[in-house]
Protein backbone atom coordinates (compact mmCIF):
# COMPACT_ATOMS: atom_id res chain seq x y z
CA UNK A 1 0.00 0.00 0.00
CA UNK A 2 1.58 3.60 -0.74
CA UNK A 3 2.50 5.74 2.33
CA UNK A 4 0.51 8.49 3.95
CA UNK A 5 1.86 11.66 5.49
CA UNK A 6 -1.13 12.53 7.13
CA UNK A 7 -3.38 15.09 6.44
CA UNK A 8 -2.49 17.54 4.13
CA UNK A 9 -5.60 20.22 3.85
CA UNK A 10 -9.25 20.17 4.72
CA UNK A 11 -11.38 22.58 2.75
CA UNK A 12 -14.44 23.71 4.87
CA UNK A 13 -17.19 25.11 2.96
CA UNK A 14 -18.94 28.10 4.60
CA UNK A 15 -22.14 30.50 3.78
CA UNK A 16 -19.88 33.60 4.64
CA UNK A 17 -16.24 34.03 4.31
CA UNK A 18 -15.88 37.40 6.12
CA UNK A 19 -17.73 35.80 9.20
CA UNK A 20 -16.01 32.37 9.29
CA UNK A 21 -12.50 34.28 8.70
CA UNK A 22 -13.22 36.39 11.99
CA UNK A 23 -14.15 33.14 13.63
CA UNK A 24 -11.50 31.16 12.93
CA UNK A 25 -8.80 33.88 13.60
CA UNK A 26 -10.60 34.17 16.99
CA UNK A 27 -10.23 30.43 17.38
CA UNK A 28 -6.54 29.94 16.46
CA UNK A 29 -5.36 34.02 17.08
CA UNK A 30 -4.07 33.72 13.88
CA UNK A 31 -4.73 35.64 10.15
CA UNK A 32 -5.04 33.93 6.98
CA UNK A 33 -1.95 32.55 5.11
CA UNK A 34 -3.02 32.66 1.53
CA UNK A 35 -6.33 32.78 -0.44
CA UNK A 36 -7.60 31.21 -3.78
CA UNK A 37 -10.13 32.63 -6.51
CA UNK A 38 -11.48 29.92 -8.69
CA UNK A 39 -14.19 29.80 -11.17
CA UNK A 40 -17.33 30.10 -8.31
CA UNK A 41 -15.29 29.84 -5.35
CA UNK A 42 -13.23 31.81 -2.79
CA UNK A 43 -11.24 30.02 -0.74
CA UNK A 44 -9.00 32.23 2.39
CA UNK A 45 -6.19 29.44 4.27
CA UNK A 46 -4.88 29.31 7.33
CA UNK A 47 -2.06 27.04 9.00
CA UNK A 48 -2.00 25.17 11.78
CA UNK A 49 1.53 24.52 13.94
CA UNK A 50 1.52 21.05 12.97
CA UNK A 51 1.30 22.25 9.46
CA UNK A 52 -2.11 21.37 7.70
CA UNK A 53 -3.83 23.81 5.95
CA UNK A 54 -7.81 24.26 6.32
CA UNK A 55 -9.13 26.24 3.68
CA UNK A 56 -12.43 28.13 4.00
CA UNK A 57 -14.05 27.96 0.92
CA UNK A 58 -17.73 30.10 -0.35
CA UNK A 59 -19.22 28.61 -3.43
CA UNK A 60 -21.11 31.01 -5.91
CA UNK A 61 -23.25 27.86 -6.21
CA UNK A 62 -23.64 26.93 -2.77
CA UNK A 63 -26.86 26.11 -1.05
CA UNK A 64 -28.05 27.74 2.47
CA UNK A 65 -28.33 25.72 5.23
CA UNK A 66 -26.54 24.94 9.02
CA UNK A 67 -23.63 21.85 9.03
CA UNK A 68 -25.68 18.67 9.94
CA UNK A 69 -23.14 16.18 11.55
CA UNK A 70 -26.58 13.50 10.88
CA UNK A 71 -26.13 13.70 7.21
CA UNK A 72 -23.49 12.12 5.06
CA UNK A 73 -20.17 13.43 4.88
CA UNK A 74 -18.09 15.23 7.88
CA UNK A 75 -19.20 14.29 11.17
CA UNK A 76 -17.09 16.76 13.20
CA UNK A 77 -13.61 17.97 13.00
CA UNK A 78 -11.14 16.78 15.97
CA UNK A 79 -7.50 18.82 17.09
CA UNK A 80 -5.32 16.85 18.60
CA UNK A 81 -4.70 18.36 22.26
CA UNK A 82 -1.08 17.33 24.00
CA UNK A 83 -2.56 17.35 27.82
CA UNK A 84 -5.38 18.13 29.73
CA UNK A 85 -3.43 20.89 30.85
CA UNK A 86 -3.33 22.11 27.32
CA UNK A 87 -7.05 21.56 27.04
CA UNK A 88 -8.21 23.86 29.64
CA UNK A 89 -6.20 26.63 28.14
CA UNK A 90 -8.14 26.71 25.27
CA UNK A 91 -10.99 26.49 27.48
CA UNK A 92 -9.54 29.82 28.73
CA UNK A 93 -8.79 30.92 25.09
CA UNK A 94 -12.56 30.42 23.75
CA UNK A 95 -13.65 32.24 26.94
CA UNK A 96 -11.45 35.13 26.37
CA UNK A 97 -12.43 35.70 22.80
CA UNK A 98 -16.58 34.78 23.41
CA UNK A 99 -16.70 31.55 21.41
CA UNK A 100 -19.18 29.17 23.26
CA UNK A 101 -18.25 25.93 23.94
CA UNK A 102 -19.11 22.80 26.05
CA UNK A 103 -16.64 22.79 28.24
CA UNK A 104 -14.22 19.79 29.34
CA UNK A 105 -16.14 16.76 28.69
CA UNK A 106 -14.60 13.14 29.98
CA UNK A 107 -15.38 10.04 28.46
CA UNK A 108 -13.50 6.32 28.74
CA UNK A 109 -11.30 7.33 26.10
CA UNK A 110 -10.23 10.58 26.72
CA UNK A 111 -11.17 14.41 27.46
CA UNK A 112 -12.99 16.61 24.48
CA UNK A 113 -13.62 20.29 24.14
CA UNK A 114 -16.43 21.07 21.54
CA UNK A 115 -17.16 24.41 19.45
CA UNK A 116 -18.95 24.79 16.83
CA UNK A 117 -18.35 27.67 14.20
CA UNK A 118 -20.53 30.03 12.32
CA UNK A 119 -22.69 27.58 10.28
CA UNK A 120 -22.37 24.64 12.91
CA UNK A 121 -19.67 23.05 11.78
CA UNK A 122 -18.55 20.89 14.76
CA UNK A 123 -15.36 21.21 16.29
CA UNK A 124 -13.02 19.48 18.86
CA UNK A 125 -10.08 19.49 20.54
CA UNK A 126 -9.70 16.36 22.25
CA UNK A 127 -6.78 14.80 24.28
CA UNK A 128 -6.53 10.81 24.11
CA UNK A 129 -7.11 8.67 27.42
CA UNK A 130 -4.15 7.03 28.72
Amino acid sequence: MPKLLGIDHLAITVSDLDASIVFYSQLWDTEPVGWLSGEGLKRRMFQLPSGTMIGLTVHDAGTSGEFNAYSPGMDHLGFGVASLSDLHEWVAHLDSVGIAHSGVIEADYGHALSVKDPDGTALEFFVPGS
